[in-house]
């Protein structure tokens, strides 16, 4: 930010490109941004000129190729990686089982998977164990929150067989940051008897977050969305997929997006790059509006300046929470990124955090619950002003109070 105008003054003129901010405190960007009236904007602009040209015509259709390659581009300049390793997708989940299923698994082959992770991330892992009899390992991370090596407990449950480590670079119950890069290289150093350890990351809470280089991080499968810290449209996110993992993935859902023909119109091979696993006909019109909304961000400041800011802001509520007498926060040490799990002590006589979620929500500040480990998850983001945590942390005491 170049402006000499007082931070606070710059972020409520920003903040007032949100429609979804005017009426409510909200700290549930992990679970869905509000999105800028500029994307809003974008969106229907782009279905009107869909309909205006022709939804199947040569108009269309060109339209639609430029449309994808810039928004391919745009994602890859953000996470700095190149257009070509970008799979343009729906969701973290569909990208997570992009990776998941594109592996010829074989029935000694292990996958290593945490213990924070998603529940649908987890429902596909147990799938293809009992389809392919793979083991599935459990790597106990939770307990590396306040101490212990991440890892280190990765490294030590490696085995010869380990095929693929799935794991989240933000943890989504806890707000815990794993030093990814050190765990890859631990993943991608150890020795197997056939096929190198690959290391798939569920990016549903760190991109919009963190700074990112994903060339330097070397993950193979990086699974992200752009309606979360992005506050983009609903359903449009990719996947990241390392150059040296590509030829190892096979396609599992086909279509015509990912197939090249010959002269006579027939199938002759796969696309060029991570476009092979993109299937068909999809919501075009939330490619702009993903745009406009990951340059709005860009307009307040870069990413590093944002994830400053979250983590000044993180950290201030974390500090207020502590001082409450009935709550306990997760972390003993103030977070790393925007997601502060917190706990009511004994349960404030018999309440349940799902009861303090409906409370604020009553008074218009949005948390959530989570069930692993039973707690309630506020997301700070740069947008969320100090007045908005004090009404937060206020509106938990008033909760504590009136049933103590």
């Amino acid at each position: 930010m170049t402006s000499t105008l007082p931070v606070q003054h710059l972020l409520e003129r920003h903040r007032q490109q949100f429609p979804g901010l005017a009426n409510k405190a909200y700290f549930n960007y992990g679970g869905q941004g509000p999105m800028p009236q500029a994307a809003l904007a974008a969106l229907q602009q782009a279905h009107l000129h869909i309909q205006q040209v022709g939804p199947f015509s040569n108009g269309s259709n060109a339209w639609i190729h430029q449309e994808t390659q810039q928004t391919r581009q745009t994602i890859a300049t953000e996470l700095g990686a190149t257009a070509e390793t970008i799979t343009l997708t729906d969701s973290v989940s569909t990208g997570c089982n992009i990776a998941l299923w594109g592996i010829e698994w074989q029935p000694s082959d292990r996958i290593l998977i945490t213990d924070c992770e998603h529940q649908s991330i987890i429902a596909a892992v147990q799938e293809i164990q009992r389809r392919f009899g793979v083991v599935v390992d459990v790597c106990p991370l939770l307990a590396t929150l306040n101490q212990g090596d991440p890892v280190s407990a990765i490294a030590q449950h490696l085995t010869a067989n380990t095929r693929l480590v799935v794991l989240s670079h933000i943890l989504w119950n806890t707000g815990q940051v794993l030093p990814l890069a050190e765990i890859v290289a631990a993943c991608h150093a150890y020795p197997t008897q056939e096929h190198p350890v690959r290391v798939l990351v569920d990016a549903a809470q760190s991109v919009g977050v963190l700074p990112l280089d994903l060339a330097v991080l070397e993950a193979d499968f990086y699974a992200f969305t752009g309606h979360k810290w992005w506050c983009g449209p609903a359903g449009v996110g990719g996947l990241y997929i390392r150059p040296e993992a590509l030829e190892t993935l096979r396609p599992t859902f086909i279509g015509w997006r990912g197939i090249t023909t010959d002269a006579n119109g027939q199938p002759s091979g796969w696309e060029r790059g991570g476009k092979r696993f993109e299937v068909a006909t999809s919501d075009y019109a939330l490619y702009p509006a993903l745009r406009v909304a990951i340059a709005t961000q860009s307009e307040w400041g870069s990413i590093e300046a944002r994830y400053q800011r979250i983590q000044s802001l993180s950290a201030y509520l974390w500090q207020q929470l502590r001082e409450l007498p009935s709550v306990h926060c997760l972390r003993t040490t103030a977070p790393e990124a925007g997601l502060v799990s917190f706990q009511l002590v004994d349960q404030v006589s018999g309440r349940s955090h799902r009861q303090l979620a409906q409370f604020l929500e009553g008074q218009n500040l949005m948390v959530r619950t989570i069930l692993n480990p039973d707690c309630v998850r506020a997301c700070v983001h740069y947008l969320t002003l100090e007045s908005e945590i004090d009404r937060l942390v206020a509106g938990v005491q008033q909760f504590c109070q009136m049933v103590g």
